[in-house]
């Protein structure tokens, strides 16, 4: 497959030739919460062409940043997964999705919420500082999805499904629940007494949901 140079001696340059095409970070981003079938990759992108999903993916694959690999019986599925090389992009999507979150307000018209994103937001708002040394799983459920955030010593994964062992289980019952906690919008008294979430587990590690994940 081509692909387009820019000419310059730059590691830049270099990236841009690599994932700089249309819909490219974005399947980058849906990678990052874990293996994903094609059919799985085109539901959380639905406004990208088939062919371009297949292109960009065949791009990826060229440039050592993902593989194909064949679940073990009975799934019987191919999936797409992340390399250790595409894997090293995340601080760099982290980055960019919070020089891009300067600009979010509402949502556009038109524009979806899904899985993926979600899962990046948590990404973009976590605050390491806050949760230096600490050991801790949540699972936040949004209605229509589920997730997974696990902080261990500090370090957080991020992953698409519910959490096997949670501290606290924190659900969504209003469309801005979650989101006005992170904010700062309500604080973790507020949204329980008013019922815009709830939560399963010990109330006070809502607190500290609320000071580790922050817009």
């Amino acid at each position: 497959m081509t692909v387009r140079e820019y000419g310059q001696f730059c590691g830049l340059a270099r990236a841009m030739e690599m994932v700089g095409e249309r819909w490219t970070l974005l399947i980058v981003r849906n990678l990052l919460s874990g293996p994903q079938r094609y059919t799985d990759l085109r539901k959380g992108l639905s406004a990208i062409p088939t062919n371009i999903l297949s292109a960009r993916l065949k791009q990826l694959e060229e440039a050592g940043l993902v593989v194909r690999r064949a679940l073990p019986h009975p799934e019987r599925a191919v999936v797409y997964e992340l390399t250790g090389y595409g894997c090293e992009l995340e601080p760099a999507l982290i980055a960019l999705g919070r020089w891009g979150a300067r600009t979010m307000t509402e949502p556009r018209a038109g524009e979806v919420i899904t899985p993926e994103s979600v899962a990046m937001a948590f990404r973009t708002t976590y605050r390491p500082e806050a949760a230096r040394g600490t050991t801790v799983g949540y699972e936040v459920r949004m209605g229509d999805f589920t997730l997974r955030l696990q902080i261990t010593d500090g370090a957080l994964t991020v992953g698409v499904g519910p959490h096997p062992a949670p501290d606290l289980v924190v659900e969504r019952l209003s469309d801005q629940g979650v989101h006005a906690l992170m904010t700062g919008a309500k604080t973790p008294g507020e949204a329980l007494a008013d019922g815009s979430v709830s939560v399963k587990g010990d109330p006070a590690l809502l607190h500290r949901f609320v000071e580790t994940f922050r817009f």
